[in-house]
């Protein structure tokens, strides 16, 4: 099969496109013929090497954690799923590929109303999301701000939250302002002075998350009034200095992330923005487009 490849570690330019083995799917696995593949940051951060010490590669490998296809075969113990459903998930094997392996516990049907593309873009972002606001224990009635309400997990995050009656602030560059406001999330700037902008409209901050960038810490435990109210998703070393914890993902839930998710977008109550599909022989510039910020919607590849 065709495969996005790297040999070693290294900028975009290290993608290339090779030929390697079909994976057979073991127990509690199914194989998919892709039809998308997501870009998301750990992608790029495992090729270059920046996550080397997390991240045990076997080279050549595979980049990409999410994809969207048809089953093509069933592994043994796996029920429920048959050749020609249609499914999207979290993949066992590189997702930037014609070919990929998926858990049977890391996968929810594709929804006619969603596409390929928006369906690879999901199970990482809604996974994480869902994550976050369960650690938070986010209810009824909380007022929760999302830091990065426009990147994929911040926005997951924000409308699982609204799903479960809280209101959100949602910290993000102007331009998607329009956009966060369109869907019932208060949108505000990053950066200095976010405390005072946040308490001119709302007396208090139930809960708080960190889904973008850095140093943002301090001014989610203020206006939170206590550290165990603040969660980040982004590794920063002022988390441990400040007792905020970070959640690494040991506490993955694909399957109720995803399902969730599903039932939300056919409500009309949840969406995550595709801004642009690459072939996948443009894999190297997807990857350079997400490691330099690339606005608004995930990026996607398809085989």
């Amino acid at each position: 099969m065709r495969a996005l490849l790297f040999d070693d570690y290294g900028p975009p330019d290290v993608l290339h496109i090779g030929r390697v083995e079909r994976p057979l799917p073991g127990p509690g696995q199914v194989r998919i013929r892709v039809r998308a593949a997501a870009v998301n940051p750990v992608d790029w951060k495992i090729r270059s090497g920046a996550s080397a010490a997390f991240h045990r590669l076997s080279l050549p490998h595979i980049p990409g954690l999410d994809a969207a296809g048809v089953v093509d075969e069933v592994g043994p113990g796996v029920t429920g799923l048959h050749v020609g459903d249609e499914i999207f998930g979290s993949t066992v094997t590189g997702a930037s590929a014609e070919y990929a392996l998926l858990d049977a516990t890391a996968w929810a049907y594709r929804p006619a109303g969603l596409s390929w593309a928006e369906a690879a873009a999901l199970p990482s972002a809604a996974e994480t999301g869902l994550r976050a606001v369960d650690l938070l224990g986010v209810a009824d009635g909380d007022t929760v701000l999302v830091n990065g309400a426009a990147g994929a997990v911040g926005l997951a995050a924000a409308q699982f939250a609204m799903a479960r009656g809280a209101s959100v602030i949602g910290t993000a560059g102007d331009h998607n302002h329009d956009f966060l406001a369109g869907l019932g999330i208060t949108p505000t700037r990053y950066g200095a002075g976010l405390v005072h902008r946040v308490r001119a409209w709302t007396p208090g901050v139930n809960r708080a998350l960190n889904a973008a960038g850095q140093g943002a810490l301090p001014d989610l435990i203020a206006l939170t009034g206590a550290v165990e109210r603040v969660i980040t998703v982004v590794a920063e070393p002022a988390a441990a200095e400040l007792g905020v914890r970070f959640t690494t993902g040991a506490e993955r839930r694909y399957w109720e992330a995803l399902q969730l998710a599903v039932d939300l977008h056919e409500k009309g109550r949840f969406t995550l923005p595709v801004q642009h599909v690459f072939p996948l022989a443009d894999g190297a510039e997807a990857h350079r487009r997400s490691e330099h910020g690339h606005g608004l919607g995930k990026l996607v590849l398809q085989p």
